[in-house]
């Protein structure tokens, strides 16, 4: 659809009771409606809204109208807004009464759908908001995992590692969604027993500045109790250690020795050791017998 600069004035031309969405090359139709009878987005996976960049939104609509217009789908009373809630909030900052929209004949299943994805090409949700969102399909749709990953277009690893981020405190919950931590040190913290060593480990990773891979070895220390310091790792046991997780899709520990060793893979479920399980025995299937 070829996008266009509009503003107010449209309603002018066409009645906002009209609610087709196609015309008749089978284009769909942009409306101008009023902001009043739209409702929010249910679905809507951001909860954090960035109060400089929807600042920069509404100097943008002041100088050029909204080139995009939302979607939205009829509801009882009005409409409810599909995807475009920061547009939707901008528009109402300037002073709109209407905004320019497309009317979508959708189902809640299709609605989370849509939102989610276009949120995550508009603008990335921070890990708890995709948590929420992927959790969403999984209690109000019966989705599997697997399902989840191919609606969004990401491996399945990511999708249950994302999830798991919800068992934790909501104090570090709330780092994340501020960027105080990333997801990767979030994973790191799974793998300590209780909420309470998990948050006191996530204020030591904040108030330290620790890496990563600094918050990992702490949570290893925790875990074992081992009060030394670790041993410096070899860089290539290392990188081994990278390739692991990034191909099973979760945190990997190799414990290596001048004779012998072990290598650790951490689950968080029952589901994921199946996932884990999955991709071990189908690798090991593909391997020749006569493999050295």
């Amino acid at each position: 659809m070829e996008k266009k600069a509009l503003g107010k004035g449209l309603s002018a031309l066409i009645p906002q009771k009209e609610v087709s969405i196609e015309n008749s090359a089978g284009q769909e139709k942009v409306l101008d409606l009023a902001i009043s009878k739209i409702k929010t987005n249910k679905y809507q996976p951001r909860f954090d809204f960035n109060e400089e960049k929807l600042s920069d939104l509404v100097n943008s609509i002041k100088e050029k109208g909204i080139v995009q217009p939302v979607l939205v789908r009829a509801a009882q009373e009005g409409y409810e807004l599909i995807a475009g809630e920061r547009r939707l909030r901008a528009a109402k900052k300037v002073g709109l009464e209407s905004i320019p929209a497309i009317i979508k004949n959708v189902d809640d299943l299709n609605m989370l759908e849509i939102s989610l994805i276009e949120n995550i090409q508009r603008e990335g949700l921070n890990p708890i908001e995709e948590a929420r969102a992927f959790q969403k399909f999984i209690t109000d749709f019966q989705f599997t995992q697997e399902k989840i990953s191919q609606v969004i277009g990401k491996d399945r690893s990511t999708i249950a590692n994302t999830i798991r981020l919800l068992s934790l405190p909501k104090k570090v919950q709330d780092y994340i969604s501020q960027g105080a931590i990333t997801a990767g040190h979030a994973k790191a913290l799974l793998a300590l027993p209780t909420e309470t060593g998990q948050l006191k480990v996530c204020e030591v990773v904040i108030k330290g500045s620790l890496s990563v891979r600094e918050t990992e070895d702490l949570v290893a220390k925790r875990t074992s109790g081992l009060k030394r310091i670790a041993p410096k790792q070899d860089p290539d046991v290392a990188e081994l250690e990278s390739q692991l997780q990034r191909s099973l899709g979760t945190r990997v520990r190799i414990l290596h020795g001048k004779k012998r060793g072990r290598i650790q893979i951490d689950y968080y479920s029952n589901e994921d050791l199946n996932r884990l399980l999955d991709i071990l025995l189908s690798k090991a299937s593909s391997t020749p017998a006569n493999a050295q």
